[in-house]
């Protein structure tokens, strides 16, 4: 017969093991919420400094940032635009990951108070260096206008810290016939060139918002797909040749595939007719790191007069034959009318019907 001190012993130090595996359990949750906080708080503090930092240089154009126990700034003599030196290929003030949110509601008017350094139309250029792309950023829009608002909010600090001179164009489509993307990114493209020299254009969806500032919208290479892993399909890509959401093209590049389709009406299709425009010229898609890349998707029922294109498989499978007749060479829009904001231009067109 067991002896019934040695189970009770046995049975005290399995609870006494069980209770010290709890606390240190605890223990090491809490330190690691305690870190958590304190790289949040380093986070946001890191975010203020580089903010802060970029008023400066904004404030004094001859201002050089000196790397010193107190960081303080050394002013020097303003110069003139032309004598600048060229913006750097990184910029020093990107602050890396960011927290994007999407549940307090933002105003056009907070955005505008918050970017006094805007001029009108959305547009801006660094004043203590030359910017080393103009770009023109093409947004295809439709009754979108809460979306239109975080965009705003989250992508002109975005622009700013990385030193583009850049302007923002709404591409509104006029009437209630079914939506066209990939036409009005190419009345984006025309329409911004009667205004500036671009040299650079990023083709974006309203609903994306970058997660990385260190994610440029600027122009590489070769055709840059920007919004690589999206919250929508996990953080990763959803397939090899999977180019919509976020992308720029230079001026060059994009004349080389002819633009983009006019005739697809609907929803899908149009990014994989302009990755077959890619390849069949021999180019290729860059992209930055899966980290790097990330995006987040303001979440929304598809629109009205926006269905999935029906044609669009068959579209997709022809675009070696129609690249060369299909595009900005055969593109017709008329003007409704245009509007000038401190955050954006915004061009109301009517591209006609299917």
């Amino acid at each position: 017969m067991r002896d019934p001190n040695v189970t009770f012993n046995a049975l005290h130090k399995t609870c006494t093991l069980v209770v010290l595996l709890c606390c240190l359990h605890i223990l090491v949750t809490v330190v690691y919420y305690v870190k958590s906080l304190d790289n949040k708080q380093s986070f946001v503090q890191n975010s203020q400094h580089n903010h802060q930092t970029f008023r400066k240089l904004e404030q004094h154009p001859g201002t050089t940032e000196v790397s010193k126990p107190d960081n303080t700034l050394v002013s020097n003599n303003t110069v003139k635009e032309s004598e600048l030196e060229k913006c750097p290929d990184t910029s020093p003030l990107l602050v890396g990951p960011l927290l994007i949110e999407f549940s307090n509601p933002v105003s056009l008017d907070q955005v505008r108070k918050e970017n006094p350094v805007l001029q009108n139309g959305g547009r801006y250029k660094p004043k203590n260096c030359k910017a080393l792309q103009k770009v023109a950023i093409i947004i295809p829009f439709r009754n979108r206008d809460e979306h239109l608002k975080y965009w705003l909010y989250y992508l002109h600090p975005i622009l700013q810290r990385q030193q583009l001179d850049y302007g923002i164009y709404i591409i509104n489509q006029d009437g209630e016939e079914t939506f066209n993307r990939a036409k009005l990114l190419n009345v984006g493209y025309a329409e911004a060139l009667k205004e500036y020299d671009y040299e650079c254009f990023v083709f974006s969806d309203v609903d994306l918002i970058p997660m990385d500032d260190r994610n440029t919208y600027k122009c590489f290479e070769q055709p840059r797909h920007l919004s690589v892993s999206m919250d929508k399909f996990g953080f990763r890509l959803p397939y090899n040749q999977y180019f919509g959401g976020v992308s720029s093209l230079s001026k060059e590049q994009y004349l080389k595939i002819n633009g983009f389709p006019n005739n697809y009406w609907g929803w899908g299709g149009e990014d994989d007719d302009i990755y077959n425009r890619v390849t069949a010229k021999g180019m290729s898609i860059s992209r930055p790191n899966s980290a790097v890349g990330k995006c987040r998707m303001i979440r929304h029922e598809r629109d009205q007069k926006n269905d999935p294109n029906p044609q669009r498989f068959d579209r997709i499978a022809h675009t070696r034959e129609t690249m060369h007749k299909d595009g900005i060479n055969s593109l017709s829009y008329e003007v409704v009318r245009v509007e000038k904001d401190q955050l954006f231009t915004k061009i109301t067109v009517d591209i006609g019907k299917p």
